[in-house]
């Protein structure tokens, strides 16, 4: 588990008690901070996740290119040969 979930984690909590006081209190500024407060937590514990993916993707692609180095290398020049055809075929139209 990353910062960013934890810090997530954290400012959801902090805004759910914020809006449960703002909701007792009647006070609707605190309620809608509180809310807020659960909005972003909520975005920083996915931007989380998606870092965490991105992390193990990285270590499995590592772990491919370091068991199968020929195989790894056969496939990013089949990436590059595809990507510099697309991009050779579209810089010929006239705009």
């Amino acid at each position: 588990m990353n910062t960013d979930k934890i810090e997530g984690m954290a400012r959801n909590v902090t805004g759910k008690a914020q809006e449960g006081i703002g909701d007792i209190a009647g006070d609707s500024r605190s309620q809608a901070e509180g809310m807020g407060r659960q909005v972003a937590g909520r975005a920083q514990e996915a931007y989380g996740d998606v870092k965490d993916g991105a992390q193990d993707a990285v270590r499995q692609v590592s772990s491919m290119v370091e068991q199968q180095p020929v195989l790894a290398l056969l496939a990013a020049g089949a990436i590059g040969f595809v990507l510099g055809s697309l991009m050779t075929s579209g810089s010929s139209r006239r705009w």
